[in-house]
C-alpha cells in the first residue's frame, strides 16, 4: 500500500513560488437594513417637524393657509412683556430643580446603597413618584397646598406655624412648583446614582477601610469622583427637563398668579391658545435654541473635565 502526503500550503508555496491564497471576507449589507425602521421613525417624528417648525416660525399660518412674514414673529415674541419674566423663571426653575435633584439624589443613593434594613422597599418608595402621572401629581398637590383647606397648611397650623399661600403668593408660587417637581423627579436621579455607586469596585472601599478612612472620607475620595458620570447624566437630564418644563406648572398655577410662575413653554402655550400659531411656533424655536445653547456647551464642558481627570 502506498500513501500520499499533501504538502503543507506554506511548503507548497516555497517550492512553487506561488503565494498561498488569502481569504477575502465580503461584508454583507443585510444588517444595515435594521437601521432603516429607526431612521424612518426618527426622521418622521423629529427631523421633519423640526425643520418644518423653523419654516413656519417665519410665517403667519393657520391650518389651511400661511403667509411668509420673515422675522416679524420673533420681533413680536421678544416684545411680549411676559417673555422676560418667563425666561427668568425658566432659568431659575431649571437651576433650582436640577441642583436639588443632584444633591438629594446623591445623598439618597448613598443611603440606599448602605446596609440599612428594608433597603429594597425604600428604593421602591423613592422611585414610585416617577411612575405617577405629572398631571395627577399637579392636581393632588394643588389640593394639598390650598392655603385655607390644604393638608399641608392644616398640619403646620397644628404646630403653631402659619403656612403661606403656596400657589397664590407670588413669592412662593414658582418655588412651590419646583419643590413638587423635585419630589417627583428625585427618584430617577437616585436610581442613576445607585447604578453609578454599585459599579464602583468594592476593593476601593476595602482599601480605604484598611487605611482607616472615615465614612465621609470614603464618600469624598471614592464615591464623588467615581460617580462623576452619573452626576453628569443627572445634571444634563434635569436641566433639559427644567428648561422644557410646562405640564406641572400649567396643572398647578397656569403661570399665575399673574405672570409670576410663567415659563417660556407656558408663554408659548398662551400664544397658541390665543390663535397666534406663527408666534407660538417662533417661541418653540426660541425654546429649542435656548435649550441647545445651554445643554451642548455644558455637556462638552462636563465631559471634557471627566476626560482630564
Amino acid at each position: 500500500m502506498t500513501t500520499t502526503t499533501r504538502p503543507h500550503p506554506t511548503e507548497a508555496g516555497k517550492h512553487t513560488g506561488a503565494e498561498p491564497r488569502r481569504r477575502t471576507t465580503v461584508k454583507s449589507p443585510y444588517p444595515y437594513w435594521f437601521y432603516l425602521p429607526a431612521a424612518l421613525v426618527y426622521g418622521t417624528l423629529f427631523l421633519v417637524p423640526t425643520f418644518a417648525s423653523f419654516y413656519f416660525s417665519l410665517t403667519r399660518w393657520t391650518l389651511f393657509d400661511h403667509e411668509f412674514i420673515g422675522l416679524d414673529n420673533f420681533r413680536q415674541f421678544f416684545d411680549e412683556p411676559a417673555l422676560v419674566k418667563g425666561f427668568t423663571n425658566t432659568i431659575v426653575y431649571a437651576v433650582v430643580t436640577s441642583g436639588l435633584k443632584v444633591v438629594l439624589g446623591l445623598l439618597l443613593a448613598v443611603l440606599l446603597t448602605s446596609r440599612i434594613p428594608a433597603r429594597g422597599y425604600l428604593r421602591s418608595v423613592v422611585f414610585f413618584p416617577v411612575l405617577v402621572s405629572t398631571i395627577g401629581v399637579g392636581i393632588t398637590f394643588t389640593v394639598l397646598m390650598n392655603p385655607e383647606h390644604g393638608l399641608i397648611n392644616q398640619s403646620l397650623g397644628v404646630l403653631g406655624v402659619d403656612g403661606p399661600g403656596w400657589l397664590t403668593d407670588p413669592k412662593w408660587a414658582l418655588l412651590s412648583v419646583a419643590l413638587v417637581d423635585v419630589w417627583k423627579g428625585v427618584g430617577l436621579a437616585t436610581l442613576i446614582y445607585i447604578a453609578g455607586i454599585v459599579s464602583i469596585p468594592q476593593e476601593y472601599f476595602e482599601a480605604a477601610s484598611v487605611d482607616g478612612a472615615s465614612a465621609f472620607g470614603r464618600f469624598r475620595h471614592i464615591v464623588l469622583p467615581l460617580a462623576r458620570p452619573a452626576t453628569v447624566t443627572v445634571i444634563i437630564l434635569s436641566l433639559i427637563g427644567g428648561l422644557r418644563s410646562f405640564d406641572l406648572i400649567w396643572a398647578m398655577t397656569r403661570g399665575g398668579p399673574g405672570f409670576t410662575s410663567d415659563v417660556i413653554a407656558s408663554v408659548i402655550y398662551k400664544q397658541y391658545q390665543a390663535g397666534f400659531y406663527g408666534l407660538s411656533t417662533a417661541g418653540n424655536v426660541v425654546l429649542f435654541l435656548v435649550v441647545t445653547a445651554v445643554i451642548v456647551p455644558l455637556f462638552w464642558f462636563l465631559n471634557r473635565k471627566e476626560v482630564e481627570q
